[in-house]
């Protein structure tokens, strides 16, 4: 188990505030800021349930501060008709972000949109939120490394959300008492789980080079582990260039639950269907094609199908990528060929898992699913890593 795991197991329960165990609920400590600044924070999906999330922090400190939620397309939607104020500005940087600290107080914005995510998240927030583009864009100047000590970071000056907003604010309007209690919870909360877990991630010596790392999530309960393998369409392949705007999508997509057995196939409209060689490579029947699904339509049935506390495991990176380019990732993944431990089987190897016993097919995509249900077999008759 990772050090995000062990924050919601356990028979104590957790917080449904802070999402933390309650014997680690730092709730009660947060301050009341009276913030004169509306602060809006563009949350992605991914980041909602995240028990080391610190916008969550933010929200419940600050009186004048709202967040949305949601993935890229639907934030996009409800932002474009948002009223705005008319001295709004976004905490982005980039060569014409003005640095907050510089401006004089007729020049410092009055509304305050931040984007909070991974780097990779905010990045495509910002690509995919065009009402975002064209908001005048404010930065910071870090005088030292983010505290946050608990998820990996660009870079030493990369800040966490909760530091970032409070560094804004605090320029903005430095006279507002309790910036520096809201930094103190933050503090605390990061000693706190530094001192819960046995090692965190600059330490993990499971994690060091020769260490077979296996996941813990693999050895705690099966099934709640999807293992998953998706063909995108042609024309995004390794060989080919995509179309310009338009990343990877997923043409079909199999998977199965670990423990019962249930099993998800869905074949996704495309042009890439009328290649007739390139359908043959795949071997999918007509009827495994039927019926086809819009990409609307595939999100929503895998949606119903993963559960909240699933962890999809794929073979290749570029699998749950398909997920993540259509919006579709609910659940955190489990790259299986970054785990150091090498396949005792062939993807040719002809022997079906037992768990897909019903599944007859000869395509591609479902012997490349057993290939990846026959490593986790594998991993799951290991020992558990201590």
């Amino acid at each position: 188990m990772n050090d995000d795991e062990s924050l919601t197991s356990g028979p104590e329960g957790r917080c449904h505030s802070c999402f933390r165990p309650k014997s680690l609920c730092f709730c009660a400590l947060i301050p009341t800021v009276a913030n004169q600044t509306d602060v809006l924070i563009m949350q992605h999906r991914r980041e909602r349930s995240h028990p080391f999330n610190t916008a969550r922090i933010v929200s419940q400190s600050l009186q004048k501060c709202r967040v949305m939620v949601a993935y890229n397309h639907e934030l996009a939607e409800r932002f474009a008709t948002m009223p705005l104020h008319d001295n709004v500005g976004l905490l982005y940087p980039g060569d014409d972000a003005k640095l907050l600290s510089d401006l004089a107080p007729t020049e410092r914005p009055q509304q305050l949109v931040v984007i909070d995510g991974t780097w990779h998240h905010a990045k495509t927030l910002f690509r995919d939120i065009p009402r975002l583009q064209t908001l005048p864009r404010y930065r910071l100047a870090p005088s030292e490394p983010g505290r946050y000590r608990l998820r990996r970071e660009p870079n030493e000056h990369a800040l966490s959300t909760l530091e970032a907003t409070v560094a804004a604010l605090s320029a903005i309007e430095p006279d507002t008492p309790g910036f520096d209690r809201l930094v103190d919870v933050f503090d605390r909360m990061i000693a706190d789980q530094i001192g819960f877990t046995k090692s965190n991630w600059r330490q993990n010596e499971n994690r060091r080079r020769g260490s077979a790392n296996v996941p813990r999530v693999l050895t705690e309960d099966v099934s709640k582990i999807v293992v998953a393998y998706g063909e995108q369409e042609r024309g995004n392949t390794d060989d080919e260039a995509p179309p310009p705007n338009h990343p990877p999508a997923p043409l079909y997509w199999n998977a199965v639950r670990l423990g019962t057995g249930e099993f998800f196939r869905c074949a996704i409209q495309s042009d890439s269907l009328n290649d007739e060689s390139f359908m043959n490579r795949l071997r999918l029947t007509p009827e495994e094609m039927q019926p086809l699904a819009s990409i609307e339509e595939f999100r929503e049935r895998w949606r119903s199908f993963i559960q909240p506390d699933d962890h999809v495991a794929v073979f290749h990176r570029s699998t749950s990528r398909l997920l993540e380019n259509i919006e579709a990732d609910f659940s955190p993944s489990i790259v299986l060929k970054s785990i150091n431990v090498k396949p005792q089987t062939q993807e040719d190897d002809p022997r079906t898992p037992s768990i897909l016993a019903g599944q007859t097919s000869d395509s591609r995509p479902l012997r490349r699913l057993a290939w990846a249900v026959r490593f986790v077999e594998e991993l799951l008759a290991k020992e558990p890593q201590e």
